[in-house]
């Protein structure tokens, strides 16, 4: 819902392009940083505890971000509001894939799961739409009903959990990951301003991987790390957190340009660029149940694979065409690659990330694959913000977004190929896996033809 009103919000609290991309960052990176402690603590608190909580927290923090009057008050609020969503995802998660087996069940489960996630995106834009032609904060202060609602079913539907599972969260492995992260991202940013060879901007990347190079010492020195780096012996589950995070920067970075071009270039309303965004939604929606028997035909890695063509082909086409045709030439076939592309990957993604792992540790798989997809998105924005404003650091306008919209699009589309190329590396893997198996199996033959 706020991705359509980020004009809007910009206008009224006067804020760059740099600053005005926080307002997305920082709920991001709230979200993602904190998404491993927040399965840790449904691992161990138990999910329906950690569920309520969070989705309480949750509609506070909407109610705030809709009544702050400044720009760095409403990014304080957005990363707290990301937080709780942090502690939200991997306890819901984690709820689905404990309660169906692993196979055709869960795999008809996270289809339904993806179904739903995929319906509210279709609604908020459409939402985000009308209500900010009346006013930005009531796409913050809806959700708070929303929650509410959300809340009072949870307590109804979900059973109740069991005794607490003894154990530590590893607050230290949090905080150095969301302070590495944070300081990661505010760096891409705001190099092309400052010189990337500048000394404070070398210092800052310095700290950065010094931060990031910390959380790894403490999980592997930890007695209950926050992350048991033994999860990441199993390469399905690093290449869909890979993947993802690539696949999802590079979406979260076009529709961060895209809502900005519709607005300021081509004086869209904010209901008009809802409606814009609306197709690529809304056919997910449709389609989106058909996809475990598109799975269970074609397997997961082929169906990946295919989705992130499909997003590849739609960022070099909106590249290509969108600024001298019409919507419908321009801009719709776009539109019709994202959606397909979207239904054909996202729901594989997370079966490919959580498959093989132990009941014990889905909270922590969850948690990864979100924490690999905002952590992927806040950088993917950064690095296409920074793109996008280069040379014309505190301006913004209609001038401004053109200068950098060619640089900002070729940015997405390469980091689309990038998840490509990752998607590719799975499937040669699994055909020399297979290869080796049978060269294997093979062996005992001709040892007796021997």
């Amino acid at each position: 819902m706020v991705g359509v009103a980020l004009p809007s919000i910009q206008a009224d609290l006067g804020l760059s392009t740099s600053a005005l991309q926080w307002i997305v960052s920082g709920y991001v990176l709230g979200y993602g940083g904190f998404l491993l402690l927040g399965g840790r603590a449904a691992d161990i608190l138990g999910r329906r505890r950690v569920f309520l909580t969070a989705v309480a927290v949750f509609a506070v923090t909407s109610l705030v971000g809709g009544l702050v009057d400044d720009g760095t008050l409403l990014i304080v609020a957005r990363v707290l509001k990301g937080v709780s969503a942090a502690f939200t995802a991997p306890a819901a998660f984690s709820i689905i894939t404990t309660t169906f087996a692993e196979g055709p069940a869960r795999n008809k489960a996270i289809g339904i799961y993806t179904l739903f996630g995929s319906s509210g995106f279709s609604g908020g834009l459409v939402l985000s739409g009308a209500l900010t032609e009346v006013g930005w904060r009531w796409t913050f202060l809806l959700p708070v009903p929303v929650a509410l609602i959300a809340l009072a079913a949870a307590i109804r539907a979900l059973p109740k959990d069991g005794p607490r599972t003894v154990g530590s969260y590893d607050l230290p492995g949090a905080l150095t990951l969301v302070a590495g992260m944070l300081l990661l991202v505010y760096v891409v940013v705001e190099a092309p301003q400052k010189g990337w060879t500048t000394a404070s901007t070398l210092v800052e990347f310095g700290l950065a991987a010094a931060l990031l190079a910390a959380f790894v010492v403490i999980e592997l020195r930890g007695a209950q790390p926050l992350v048991r780096l033994g999860i990441l012996r199993s390469s399905s589950l690093v290449r869909a957190n890979v993947g993802l995070s690539v696949f999802f920067g590079a979406y979260v970075g076009f529709q961060f340009v895209v809502t900005l071009y519709f607005q300021q270039v081509l004086q869209w309303s904010a209901l008009q660029t809802a409606f814009g965004f609306l197709p690529a939604a809304a056919i997910v929606t449709v389609a989106s149940p058909r996809i475990p028997h598109l799975i269970a035909r074609f397997g997961t890695s082929r169906s990946i694979i295919a989705g992130v063509i499909a997003h590849v082909a739609a960022y070099a086409l909106f590249l290509a065409i969108a600024r001298d045709h019409p919507y419908a030439v321009g801009v719709l076939p776009s539109m019709l690659l994202l959606s397909i592309g979207f239904t054909l990957a996202f729901a594989p993604f997370q079966i490919e990330g959580t498959s093989g792992i132990p009941d014990h540790e889905q909270g922590l798989a969850g948690g990864l694959l979100n924490t690999s997809m905002q952590i992927g998105g806040a950088i993917g924005l950064a690095i296409v913000t920074a793109v996008l404003t280069a040379g014309n650091e505190g301006k913004s306008g209609p001038k401004t977004l053109l200068a950098g919209f060619t640089p900002a699009m070729i940015t997405v589309t390469v980091l689309a190929a990038i998840g490509l190329l990752v998607a590719l590396s799975g499937a040669l893997g699994r055909r020399t896996a297979t290869a080796q198996t049978d060269r294997n199996s093979d062996q005992p033959e001709l040892d007796k033809v021997t």
